[in-house]
């Protein structure tokens, strides 16, 4: 059987009605010219209609490669469950699925990205849907906003319950059986048989296709190129040909979001250390080098958005390269976190994992710390990074932020501590508040609960705050200032620009004079304890 076939064909085998599953990670791995052919077909007949998208990751963004976009058409697209969505500066127009929720024009719904993958995995097994602890008093519990993100969704209903099972309280995500899966490789043979050789991330697309496939559905998937049957060494197919019905292909298939094709990004070369240009001095950088005195040397240190991301620069111009091994969601393992566009993957990974895996490493606890940034802190410690005070409806949502959180031993969040007209500088070894932000970034109570802070006391995580101005631990207590930076007026600067009541510490320190200035600050770590069974947060 000959399975390629153009895009407008493949387009034809959607039917309305259907749950479609994308696999993609934002403009990575997007499969973008057959979800192009899909909305093209919706233009010209009026079909497929009242479509059901299941997008543990992203599909596309507001850049370039428009992923989900094809799709927020009015009557096509009925409702929308994502991990995450597309987003990007606020100085650019809307995504168009932006604009379809915020008028109400689709159901939609955010959940985290490594229990999607769970979801796909367990409709393939005919499980009865994912139970987890994942979520539990965040934003995607029910008996807060269940993950909905408007008022079509309230009204469309639940998509996730809360259960008792074994004399404890769980989350229950109900399965969703997809009739179609849209997924990407790089290389298809004439059998069908799928590799990834320039791609940055494998995601789950095998376990969207398992989906599909034992739902009775079809597995379309958008490649580059073909070759003969038999020329893909085996285990060199990521997804074999008895999980794929058709194949399109797009000669001019880029690798990301305004990058053609960058072999470092896949792995097939490795990049000199000295061509990763050191971050400029700022103040960002300064909140970034007192997030990488947190870690330890040889940890597995997760990382994610914003700030955080500048952390991995700040280990190279120590000479501490690679004194801790970063683990990504989308699935790299070791090498140097890129950012901008290829963010999600790395230059010189050891091994590039299976997203669905690398969140069941996550959910569990495997891992040593977490960087992430926030948006609102609250007086319980709880974090919201998934929603926009100012702008609700423009946000990328959770992604596999709640799936990262839930049992993480370390968190170390990372922003400033006030917006809306900051200036600051670094300067003299000290930080100079020349103009304080109009809103308090700690408030009394966020209003989205990404991170549950009062889960984290009763889990006996370590979390920390880091901010220009000072750096804050979460305690029984409540917030608790452990240091502040020299130059800045506790009382004045601090406790009375907060939102919301802080505690301190009664050893209250300076932090580090050598972060405010630009040179180097001679960056020594921790050295990781030795391996030996933990219990405690693993059997939480």
């Amino acid at each position: 059987m000959n399975k390629i076939i153009s895009a407008a064909e493949a387009a034809r085998f959607i039917p309305d009605g259907a749950v479609l599953a994308i696999g993609s990670s934002a403009g990575l791995n997007c499969p973008d010219h057959m979800l192009k052919a899909v909305g093209e077909r919706f233009a010209g007949e009026g079909h497929p209609r009242n479509l059901t998208v299941f997008s543990p990751i992203a599909a596309g963004d507001m850049y370039g490669v428009k992923g989900i976009d094809h799709l927020a058409r009015k009557g096509l697209l009925d409702t929308i469950l994502a991990g995450s969505f597309p987003s990007g500066p606020s100085s650019l127009p809307s995504p168009a699925i932006w604009e379809m929720i915020e008028r109400d024009e689709v159901a939609a719904y955010n959940l985290p990205s490594g229990v999607m993958y769970d979801m796909a995995r367990d409709a393939a097994a005919k499980r009865p849907g994912v139970l987890t602890k994942v979520g539990l008093d965040t934003f995607v519990d029910p008996r807060l906003d269940g993950g909905k993100m408007n008022a079509a969704a309230a009204r469309r209903g639940e998509v996730v319950q809360v259960v008792e099972f074994a004399g404890e309280t769980w989350l229950h995500f109900p399965n969703h059986f997809p009739q179609v899966a849209i997924i990407r490789g790089t290389t298809a043979d004439e059998r069908g048989n799928i590799s990834m050789e320039q791609e940055g991330a494998v995601l789950g697309m095998v376990d969207l296709a398992l989906a599909a496939r034992n739902s009775g559905g079809i597995v379309i998937c958008q490649v580059k190129r073909t070759t003969a049957a038999g020329t893909i060494p085996a285990h060199k197919v990521h997804i074999p040909s008895t999980l794929v019905d058709y194949v399109v292909v797009d000669p001019d298939q880029v690798q990301a979001t305004e990058i053609l094709y960058d072999p470092a990004i896949s792995g097939e070369v490795r990049r000199p250390i000295s061509s990763f240009k050191p971050e400029p001095f700022s103040v960002d950088k300064v909140i970034a080098r007192r997030a990488a005195m947190e870690l330890m040397d040889d940890g597995a240190v997760n990382l994610g958005f914003g700030i955080s991301a500048l952390v991995p620069q700040i280990l190279i111009e120590e000479g501490q390269a690679e004194a801790v091994t970063w683990v990504i969601e989308q699935g790299a393992v070791g090498g140097i976190p890129l950012t901008g566009f290829a963010f999600g993957c790395a230059a010189n990974a050891q091994a590039i994992f299976p997203t669905p895996q690398q969140f069941t490493y996550f959910q569990g606890g495997g891992f040593d710390c977490s960087l992430l940034s926030f948006l609102e802190v609250d007086a319980f410690g709880s974090v919201n990074v998934s929603r926009l005070p100012s702008r609700p409806y423009l946000t990328a949502g959770c992604g596999g932020f709640v799936d990262i959180t839930t049992r993480a031993r370390k968190i170390v969040f990372s922003g400033y501590f006030t917006a809306g007209g900051l200036q600051v500088a670094a300067e003299d070894g000290g930080l100079r508040i020349r103009q304080d932000g109009k809103i308090s970034k700690f408030v009394p109570e966020v209003g989205h609960v990404t991170f549950s802070g009062r889960n984290a006391v009763e889990r006996g995580q370590d979390i920390t705050y880091v901010t220009e101005r000072c750096v804050l631990k979460l305690r029984r207590e409540g917030l608790t200032v452990v240091e502040v930076a020299p130059g800045v007026d506790l009382e004045r600067d601090i406790l009375a620009r907060a939102g919301t009541p802080l505690q301190v510490a009664s050893d209250l320190k300076l932090m580090d004079a050598r972060l405010f200035r630009p040179e180097p600050i001679g960056l020594s770590l921790a050295r990781k304890p030795a391996p030996a069974i933990r219990a405690g947060l693993q059997a939480a």
